[in-house]
């Protein structure tokens, strides 16, 4: 009977040991499952997960011939650069996956593109983005070639003479460290397309977006050497760039996002010793800067790579100010920054009409042109417009410069009316802005729609979305807003339209 006992004994003992080693297997394969479905890299833009805000700090970043603008309808790329961007979307293999609602909501709303109807060219066929210009006389241009009448007339005429005849390369006298020698002939068509881009600027625009060397400059900042870095929202920057396209003012300068190394791109060739002493690798292994400047360049707000891939914007740099001397305004609307302080147009209704009486707002376009960038920020919700620039060759005539907008895009959810001061105090907008903010509402326009076409055409946007699609509805919503205010002008006073298109009719 003991042995009897013994025998069933072992029995139960070994069918549980049995089961045990079954249930430890079973959870063994489960566990090895979920590793490998979390260890799968990206290989396309579906499969990386989109940016849900823009508070990151990143850094705009400027090449040896960091310049660069925009194409008519896009901003085109080379295969080569196509090729770089399927490199770049498995580097960042730290990304999560887009949820299944997401990537249907993508593919539904880029459909029409793919069936071969792009809103974004239509847009740029309209008439009111194809407003004739006058024809640029001599002082219209911020910088021009001299002529071989006015080489002769130097004092090294034979010299330059000589050159021109035998359209020699003329070279750049810079030797600074880090700049490569730039070359080029007497004839403009071989000029870097930095300098085309310089030479392109006008009394009324930073660049045309008809100009066929723009899809050059792109590829240059795409590609070329970084000499230089700073912090800034990469993506605000990028995308301040193609809303202020989409809304017809051309005036900020081109910017393209880029995928770069950060230990072999900047760590191992900068020059500046400063920058170098501030590279440090986190616990997690990342490479990590936080550079040489006034604000947030602290270990507490450091820019990392995972580990060593970054995402950065390149911006072109405006002619030197040698050249082309550029003048700083502080903005009637700036904010006092200050808890207990109010800024006068903060506690005065009637501010606008002080600032009316008060040159260079008293006359010309400037009081529009800042309302322009009034619009331009409110929509991307930047509260960070102090100050503007202009060049000083164009005296009051002339554009404003829209840059730093590396504080856009902030909170999706939540709009700042106070940015449309200007626009509330003042009741006045050009003609040719409202008139393309009212087709930018349109299903066939519609702001969004244009906008999520635009950025598809930026290097990272193989890597994720440079703007989510709440911050994209943000702006139809933000839109919306804008005209209203508008409206309720129009029904207040009788001369709120600054009428830019008499004769256009």
């Amino acid at each position: 009977m003991r042995q009897n006992l013994g025998r069933s004994t072992r029995s139960i003992y070994l069918g549980l040991a049995c089961l045990s080693l079954t249930l430890h297997l079973l959870l063994a394969f489960f566990c090895l499952s979920v590793l490998q479905t979390a260890c799968v890299l990206p290989t396309s833009s579906s499969s990386s997960k989109p940016r849900t805000d823009t508070q990151g700090h990143q850094f705009v970043v400027r090449s040896s011939s960091s310049s660069a603008a925009s194409s008519s309808h896009k901003l085109p790329t080379s295969p080569q650069i196509d090729e770089h961007h399927k490199l770049n979307s498995n580097m960042l293999h730290h990304r999560g996956r887009l949820s299944l609602n997401e990537s249907t909501e993508r593919k539904q709303k880029l459909i029409l593109k793919v069936k071969g109807h792009s809103k974004l060219e239509a847009l740029f066929k309209h008439p009111l983005y194809n407003l004739p210009y006058p024809e640029p006389q001599e002082d219209d241009w911020l910088l021009r070639v001299k002529t071989n009448e006015e080489v002769r007339d130097t004092s090294e005429e034979d010299e330059w003479e000589d050159d021109l005849n035998n359209d020699s390369k003329w070279q750049s006298a810079s030797e600074e460290e880090g700049y490569d020698k730039i070359t080029w002939t007497s004839d403009v068509d071989t000029h870097p397309p930095w300098l085309r881009f310089h030479l392109g600027i006008t009394r009324w625009e930073l660049y045309n977006r008809k100009d066929p060397i723009l899809g050059h400059l792109t590829h240059y900042l795409a590609t070329q050497r970084i000499l230089g870095a700073d912090f800034e929202r990469h993506n605000a920057e990028i995308s301040a760039f193609h809303l202020d396209r989409l809304l017809g003012f051309n005036r900020i300068p081109p910017v393209v996002g880029r995928l770069i190394n950060i230990t072999t791109e900047i760590r191992e060739v900068t020059s500046d010793h400063r920058l170098s002493r501030t590279f440090f690798t986190s616990p997690v292994g990342n490479v990590c800067f936080y550079g040489q400047c006034e604000y947030y360049c602290s270990t507490e707000h450091p820019v990392c790579g995972q580990p060593h891939a970054l995402e950065v914007s390149l911006a072109a740099m405006l002619p030197d100010l040698s050249l082309a001397p550029r003048r700083s305004w502080r903005s009637p609307w700036r904010r006092s920054y200050s808890r207990t302080k109010l800024a006068k147009w903060e506690k005065d209704p009637t501010y606008c009409d002080t600032v009316k009486q008060t040159p260079p707002y008293s006359h010309g376009t400037r009081l529009v042109d800042l309302i322009d960038m009034a619009i331009l920020d409110f929509l991307m919700s930047n509260m960070d417009r102090h100050h503007y620039e202009t060049f000083e060759k164009f005296g009051n005539e002339t554009f404003l410069l829209h840059l730093d907008n590396g504080r856009g895009f902030g909170r999706h959810s939540q709009d700042e009316p106070s940015i449309l001061a200007p626009l509330q105090q003042c009741c006045r907008i050009r003609r040719s802005t409202l008139l393309r903010l009212r087709l930018l509402t349109r299903p066939g326009f519609r702001l969004s729609d244009v906008m999520r076409e635009s950025l598809a055409q930026d290097p990272l946007a193989g890597v994720a979305p440079l703007l989510s699609e709440p911050h994209l509805s943000a702006l139809d919503r933000r839109l919306a807003t804008i005209l209203q205010v508008v409206q309720t002008c129009q029904d207040q006073h009788s001369d709120v339209m600054y009428n830019d298109l008499e004769g256009y009719d």
